[in-house]
Order: C-alpha cells, then structure tokens, then sequence
C-alpha cells in the first residue's frame, strides 16, 4: 500500500512499545501527582470496602448475637460495651468511611484530571514540534487531515484514557486486590471458588484483546483518510462548485465515511460479544458464590468446607462478590478503551519516534549574518529515490548578484532552490553558503537569513499586517507600508477601510492571486533577508503591476543575493546572470543578449514568449509537448 493510500500507516509499524515510551517521557515529570493519584486511590478502595466487613459484623453481634462485637485493628478498649453504643460505633464507621472515600476520590480526581491535561498537552505541542521537523517529503506524502488526526483525534483520544479509563483500571486492581484478601480472611474455602472466575475473567480479557487491536488500528487510520478527504473537499470547494463536481465528491466523501463505519462496526461486534461474555462469567460466579455459601450456612458445613458460616458473613461475602463482579465487568471497558488508546498511542510515537527527519547538527555553525555567497558542488538529487530532478549540478553565486533560474517545466529549478534552504536534502554533493557546507549550518540560523515567495503564495487567516510582518518581532506600520509599497500593494490595501487590519480571509480567500502574491513579496521585503528566493513570484500579477514589481525588487536584491525563478522570461531579463536549466542539468549560463545569440534552449523559450513559434525547431516542439510540471 503506497502512502497515499495508507496514510499514517507506516508510523504505527515503527512505533516501538508505544504506551511504555509515553509513561517514561511524560510520566517522571509527574511523578508527584501520580502518587498522590495512586494513594488516593488505595485508600478510597480500601475504605469503600470497610461499610460491607462492618455491617457484617454488627449483623452477628447485635442482631443476631451469635458473637462478641469485635473489629480488626480497633483496640477492643474502644469499643462501647453497650450495645446501642456500639450500633452507632457501626454507623459512624460507615458514615466515616464513605466521607473519606469521597474525599480521597475527589483528591484522586483532581491530581490525575491535573495529569491527562498537562500530558495532553505537552503530548500534542510535542508531536506537533516533531512534525515541524520532518523533512519535506513527509507533506509530500502524507494528507493534511491525516496529519490533523494524529494531532488532534489521537492526542485527545490517549487524554481521554489517562483521565477516565487509567484512574478506572487502577481502582479496579486495588478494589480486587482488597477484596479478594478480605474474602480470604473471612472465609478462606469459599473464597477460592468465588475467585476462580478471575482467571476465566482474564483469559476472555486475554482473547478480546488479540481480536481488537488489529481492528482499532484500522479505525484510527480509516479516521486519519475520513479527515483527509474532508479538509480535501473544504479546500477545494470552489473547484468542486465550478466543476459541477458536488455529487461526485459527495459519493467520495461517502465511500471514505462508509470505510470508517465498516471498520468501526467490525470493532462493535468484537466488542458487543465480549461484554455479555463478562456478564455471564461474572453472574455465574455470584451464583455459585450465594449457592454454597448458602448451603454452607444451612448445613454448618460439609466435605471440605469445615469453616462455618455466620449469616453476617454470608452477607458480607455476597455483598463483596457484588463489589467483585462489576469491576470484572467494567474492567473489559478499561481493555477496550486501553486498546482504542494503544491503536492511537502507535500512530502519534510512531511519529515521535520517527528517524527520518532533516538532521541536525549539534555542533552547527550560528551565522548572525552572511554575504550571500552560494555555490552547487556536484549537486545530485531525487525525489524517494525515484527520478533524478537534480543531476550534477555546479553552480557558484558571488555575493549581491541576481540570478534568473529559467527552463522548461520539470527542470528543476524550484528543486534547486528548496536545496538552499534545505527543505530537502541532497543525495550527493555539497551546497555551501559564504563557504559553509549548509548541512553544518543550524537551520533556523540558515532560514533566518533567507526570504522565499512562492508562485502560491500562503496567507495566514488574520490581517495583512499580521501576515505581511509575519517572522519579523515588533515593528511599526512604517516600515510595513514601505514593504507593500515596494511590492506594488499598497496601492490596493491603502483604499480599504480598515487598510492594515483588513481581514484577509483564510488562506487570504478575499483577495486576488495577484493581490496575494504581492503581499507575499511585502512580507519577504520586509524581513529584509540577505538572500531572496522568488519562484514565479509575479505569475498572478499584470505586466502592468509586473513592471512595478520588477522595479521595485530589483531595488530592493540590489545588495542581496537573489535567486529568480521564471518561466515568464521578461521578469528575469535584467538579471546579472540567467542559469538555464533542462532535464536536471545546466545547459546554459549568461545574460539575456549572450543567450539569444547562442541560440540555444533560452533563444527557442523567447521565442515561445514572443509568439515567433514558426522559428522553433521541430526537437523544441516535441520537448516542450511531452515535459512534465515543475
């Protein structure tokens, strides 16, 4: 299954031991509230299991009075000699130890609640930091709602276990453990046959277990394509309107919520079979409990039950079986949930874990600035592995100097550039900047020093100055209006009512292409980095707005290294040097005058711009027909 069809998929298979590695990461830092959690949860087990011995007790001694009134670990000094006095000796120790309970449940409640949340939370700004790292072939390859589901469906999911099921399956083991020793000393015999449905209890455990792991894991990822093709769809709804495409899209919307309601309800009827099993098992018990207990009592005894049996303790031990029964029945939704929790925990470590990310190193150089010196060394580079896109290159860029970065589509000039700001890695050979390998350069010193506009240019859902001074910290509307003077916007932002703090729409939904792309160069301009990157940064724009544009960056790259990319040519004729490229490869180098009288690849994609195409040669043609996108 490719990525694109198995989303996260792959994350899950390299998770290793995933529940372990979340308790170890976040669980030593609340070491504190865990054990306070933990106390409290002893302590209320044991005292709601107190009421159930005592009432025991004082059914024999005073209502019966087949025995002294007497209590483990009470001194008998403090017990009442009457009998009325020790009547509310009985209801002040149940009243007492409900009260207490209650409260150690409260502080239960709060200190591991204080726990989930702080570990949701750290659990999703880490996950979401580790993603920031991931080299960029992970986006290539993976959908933005499968991302979104592991951030927020699997975060929530493993906080809805650490809050309600964790505390459950702690009290549970407690609550067992107390009873199963109270029943042991009150009745040794007819303990070990009401405790026999535990290992029956757990071998169902054990079997429902195996059966729904594998189910949850394929709920979790039918959830991550679901949410794929929803933030699919809602991107893309213009598209899907112009196109007439509704019913379409609907059906596939469908098709991907029909796959999550199959692998949903393939967990449901695993699940829906277990818990009846529980029941039976545990009814089961508390029959055969209530019978020979029962018969013990009427009988004084028989074969291997020589213990007696009072009436009280009948009733206590009954009323312990009860207690005992509804953990075991409830324990299986503890298992359940565990395993919904599990399926999520391998996809958000598996990313956690995740090797594969843009490597670092510990030891990089800090630049606190650069000249804009940029060379290519043998550069090789592929995409996964597959077709070359760079092959070979060399390239050496001076300081302050303009370079067009032109060829047909699929040449590889975006590549090229996405090399130098290593939002991917080379394959083979060195990118250097000022004479650093960029690899021993620490990224966010590298980055710092670099301004990229893209040919779609990104608007964050907010206002233009929030989006225009994007990156830079505390500056004035001056120097912001500068910057969108110099990209030609602010010829449209100044006539808006509320100008910078114009609203400009979710990926700037409420403005134009071009208005966006000019806003996109405002904000780099504005950053004022040392070296530019414009890939197809007036392609929305009009030759009109172009030639403002044009003259206003080749102002602004004056004293910085700029990389143009273009496949209209006029924008990078002025360029102190056009690097043409084909097939991966350098093939030409010069300026425009050299290069049209070369007559070479850039003269046949001049005269593509001009409209002379009866000059163009028949291997141009063939080219150009069968290239691929960029």
């Amino acid at each position: 299954m490719s990525d694109s069809e198995g989303g996260l998929d792959d994350f899950r298979d390299r998770s290793q031991k995933p529940m372990r590695y979340l308790a170890n990461r976040y669980g030593r830092d609340h070491l504190p509230f865990l054990a306070i959690g933990g106390l409290m949860t002893i302590i209320g087990a044991a005292l709601f299991s107190v009421p159930a011995f005592v009432l025991g007790v004082a059914l024999d001694a005073l209502f019966q009075q087949t025995r002294p009134f007497s209590l483990p670990l009470v001194p008998e000094a403090w017990i009442p000699a009457s009998q009325m006095g020790q009547f509310w000796l009985t209801v002040g120790i149940v009243s007492g130890s409900f009260l207490i309970a209650a409260i150690a449940g409260y502080i239960r409640g709060w200190t591991l609640n204080r726990v989930a949340q702080d570990v949701q939370h750290q659990l999703r700004t880490d996950t979401y930091e580790r993603m920031q790292t991931q080299r960029m072939a992970f986006f290539d390859d993976h959908k933005t709602g499968e991302v979104m589901s592991v951030l927020n469906n699997d975060v929530n999911q493993l906080e809805s276990f650490l809050s309600e099921d964790l505390q459950a399956g702690v009290r549970i083991i407690v609550t067992s453990l107390v009873i199963g020793a109270i029943t042991l000393y009150l009745h040794w015999q007819l303990a070990l046959v009401t405790l026999t449905m535990v290992p029956m209890l757990a071998y169902a455990s054990y079997r429902f277990q195996q059966s729904i792991e594998p189910k949850y894991g394929e709920v979790r990822s039918s959830v991550g394509r679901l949410n794929a093709r929803l933030e699919n769809n809602i991107g893309g709804i213009g598209v899907i309107k112009s196109f007439g495409q509704e019913e379409y899209e609907a059906d596939r919307v469908a098709d991907a919520s029909n796959e999550y309601r199959s692998a949903n309800w393939s967990a449901i009827r695993t699940r829906i079979a277990f818990f009846p099993s529980l029941t039976l098992i545990t009814a089961f018990g508390y029959g055969i409990t209530f019978a020979l207990g029962g018969y013990v009592f009427l009988q004084g005894g028989f074969s291997v039950f020589t213990i007696p049996l009072t009436a009280g303790t009948l009733v206590t031990f009954l009323l312990y079986s009860r207690r005992l029964m509804y953990p075991m029945r409830q324990f299986g939704q503890v298992l359940n949930n565990y395993q919904y929790a599990y399926a999520a925990a391998e996809r958000v470590v598996g990313l956690l874990q995740d090797p594969d990310l843009l490597s670092e190193r510990e030891s990089g150089t800090e630049l606190t600035s650069i000249d804009g010196a940029v060379s290519y060394d043998g550069v090789t580079f592929s995409y996964d592995d597959q077709e070359t896109i760079i092959d070979d290159v060399d390239l050496t860029v001076t300081p302050g100097e303009t370079i067009g970065l032109v060829g047909p589509t699929g040449a590889g000039k975006t590549t090229l550039t996405k090399l130098l700001m290593r939002l991917y890695d080379t394959d083979e050979g060195t990118v250097r900047l000022d004479g650093h390998d960029i690899q021993n350069i620490t990224i966010q010193s590298l980055r710092r020093h670099l301004g990229y506009v893209s040919q779609e240019p990104f608007l964050f859902g907010g206002t233009i100055r929030e989006n225009v001074s994007y990156g830079v910290s505390e500056t004035s509307d001056k120097p912001i209006i500068t910057a969108l003077e110099q990209a030609g916007a602010w010829e449209f932002v100044e006539p808006l009512d509320d100008q910078l703090d114009t609203v400009v729409g979710e990926r700037g939904v409420k403005l134009s292409g071009g208005q966006r792309q000019r806003l996109a160069i405002a904000r780099a301009t504005l950053k004022d980095p040392s070296l530019l990157v414009l890939d197809e940064a007036t392609s929305h724009v009009d030759n009109e707005t172009e030639l403002v544009v044009q003259q206003n960056v080749a102002d602004v790259g004056a004293d910085r290294t700029t990389f143009v990319i273009a496949h209209r040519l006029s924008t990078v004729r002025n360029a102190d040097r056009i690097v043409v490229l084909d097939d991966g490869q350098i093939v030409e180098t010069g300026t425009h005058e050299r290069l049209l009288d070369a007559d070479g690849l850039y003269a046949d994609l001049w005269r593509v711009q001009v409209g002379d195409l009866d000059a163009l040669p028949d291997t141009f043609i063939r080219q150009t027909v069968g290239s691929a996108d960029d």
